[in-house]
């Protein structure tokens, strides 16, 4: 218990001098505000499990968000997304390597003056004696899962759970009479 909060406290706290960890990253700039390339090695983990001690087997099977605890010094790495466009995918691309040691390549984003540090963007994951696989599978295992939802646009126009929930409770959130006023005085 006692390094599980040692860990969510060194996530928190603002580090006294940042390791770099640029060296050798081949990772592709999103220009975003604070990005830094960066490639290390770390232990892929459950983030609940990492804070809490609720460790379902197999990191939950890929329903649970993936985190990185860098081999380097122990940092645990929140991973964000994958190298796809849309802010998703990291947990998905990193389940299969649950609790084995890896080594990323992406992009973190650390800004002290915004409180945001050891955020990453996985883009590349190697496991032991292994090549370099891209991190780009979110879309087609997301399209596996959800073959009713085939078509043209943006997954999540598509996507079963976001049209129920948007069905019940509208794009806005507040419900569905708020949504018709909304569109009624904007539109």
């Amino acid at each position: 218990m006692m390094r599980k909060l040692a860990m969510l406290a060194a996530l928190l706290a603002t580090p006294v001098a940042a390791q770099d960890f640029s060296e050798g990253s081949e990772a592709k700039s999103w220009n975003l505000y604070a990005e830094v390339p960066a490639k290390f090695e770390a232990r892929v983990v459950d983030v609940l499990c990492e804070l809490t001690g609720d460790c379902p087997d197999n990191c939950g099977a890929g329903t649970r968000q993936m985190g990185l605890v860098r081999t380097a010094d122990d940092v645990l790495v929140l991973a964000m997304k994958n190298s796809q466009p849309a802010f998703t995918g990291a947990a998905e691309e990193l389940a299969p390597f649950c609790n084995e040691v890896v080594e990323v390549d992406g992009l973190l984003l650390e800004d002290d003056e915004l409180g945001a540090r050891n955020v990453y963007l996985v883009q590349r994951i190697k496991a032991a004696d292994a090549d370099w696989i891209k991190a780009n599978t979110w879309t087609k295992k997301w399209a596996a899962k959800h073959p009713e939802a085939k078509g043209k646009g943006p997954w999540f126009r598509r996507d079963p759970r976001v049209k129920e929930i948007t069905g019940r409770e509208g794009y806005l959130g507040l419900g569905l009479e708020e949504d018709a006023t909304y569109a009624e005085e904007n539109f």
